[in-house]
């Protein structure tokens, strides 16, 4: 049966839009944008052996120096273009190439050595590769991408975690199909989570509400979505009424001094998290941040480009306790958090921005979430990130 297919003209017409037009640097950053720090692997993960990641389209090779310290090179041979993450280290403090020996300082990137020429070889000291600069936090290891001088890591993270008290941290990082622009509008939308993760086994004893009215604040780099009304169901008329109520959910209650949004109320607060006076329940950054503030603990996503339509799964929960508590979180977070949340319930939202086919798009009143997201980026093209 043949298939019809509407023009660029008609898909136009009937969505309002054919394209990302309005947004000219959110249209031009499918590989990501530059001038921005990226966490790409856990920490632990890097030893003396060279480990590759690709990041906004960048091939990057990751390797500890005889310090301690993470280097990061442009993942290329200069002699026959070949990975230098298949390589080894062969002399403190260098990575070579696996094809010809070219030995590369990490601290650098010069090309220090070229083994099958021998000591005397006049390529040394003439060519360098690329390097990038390199720092750890969150108990992750960060990758600057930009030609740009690069802004202190704590100008970037979230402030309660440039100088935060001791915290426990679990997470999980995936590789996922799928443009960094929509995981950062789904994690910041405020439409789908009420409806998409009704279904999830991390709320199946909460109901979600129906519906929110909702609006965007803005305070310094961070846009927060503030809760202006809550409703647990809708009359739809002669459709009926709508819930996800059931007989087994339990219907939270808003507290005084509780965190607005889809969690609803808690009989305890973490001082540290309270003390922060957030807005609103999720807030989103550039390059890709989302914070979702949980009375006891705060869910971070960062939505780092591998390169146009593969994006890297960054999710992060922190809890700001240590010692038997910290223990009793991080257990609690292998045994049951990982698989719950950064598992079938973020997977959720994989399943649904692998099918999203935008644009062209007709976007809807929650919407101003993603439009707001949008200026957002277009204002950060080219401006202070600080």
């Amino acid at each position: 049966m043949a298939v019809a297919r509407r023009s660029p003209e008609e898909a136009k017409r009937s969505t309002g839009r054919s394209d990302w037009s309005t947004w000219p640097a959110y249209d031009a950053a499918a590989s990501g944008l530059e001038g921005y720090w990226y966490p790409v692997l856990w920490a632990n993960e890097v030893s003396d052996s060279p480990v590759a990641r690709r990041v906004c389209g960048h091939d990057i090779v990751l390797q500890r120096g005889p310090s301690g310290s993470v280097h990061a090179l442009h993942d290329r041979c200069l002699h026959r273009g070949v990975k230098l993450s298949q390589g080894t280290q062969e002399f403190p403090g260098t990575v070579s190439c696996p094809y010809h020996g070219w030995t590369y300082r990490l601290s650098d990137g010069e090309l220090v050595a070229v083994i099958t020429d021998g000591p005397d070889s006049p390529m040394c000291g003439k060519a360098a590769v690329r390097t990038y600069p390199t720092a750890e936090a969150v108990g992750l290891v960060w990758v600057f991408v930009g030609d740009a001088e690069p802004h202190p890591l704590t100008e970037q993270l979230p402030e309660e975690l440039a100088d935060p008290p001791p915290y426990a941290v679990g997470g999980r990082i995936e590789d996922r199909g799928g443009d960094w622009r929509l995981f950062a509008e789904n994690g910041f939308d405020e439409g789908h989570a009420k409806y998409l993760h009704r279904t999830s086994l991390w709320r199946t004893f909460k109901v979600m509400p129906t519906w929110n009215r909702i609006h965007i604040e803005r305070h310094g780099r961070w846009l927060y979505r503030v809760e202006d009304e809550r409703y647990w169901e809708a009359d739809f008329g002669d459709l009926g009424t709508w819930s996800n109520d059931r007989w087994w959910k339990i219907k939270p209650k808003q507290r005084q001094g509780s965190m607005l949004g889809n969690t609803g109320g808690a009989k305890r607060n973490d001082p540290y998290i309270l003390s922060q006076e957030f807005p609103g329940f999720a807030s989103l950054a550039v390059p890709g941040m989302l914070r979702i503030a949980y009375p006891q603990f705060i869910h971070y996503e960062f939505y780092v480009p591998i390169e146009a339509g593969r994006t890297k799964y960054v999710g992060v929960m922190v809890q700001f306790k240590t010692g038997l508590a910290g223990a009793l979180f991080y257990f609690k977070y292998l045994a049951g958090i990982r698989w719950l949340f950064h598992g079938q319930f973020s997977r959720q939202d994989h399943w649904m921005v692998a099918e999203t086919d935008a644009p062209p798009e007709r976007l809807y009143r929650p919407d101003i979430s993603l439009i707001e997201w949008r200026r957002l980026v277009e204002e950060a093209a080219g401006c202070d990130r600080t």
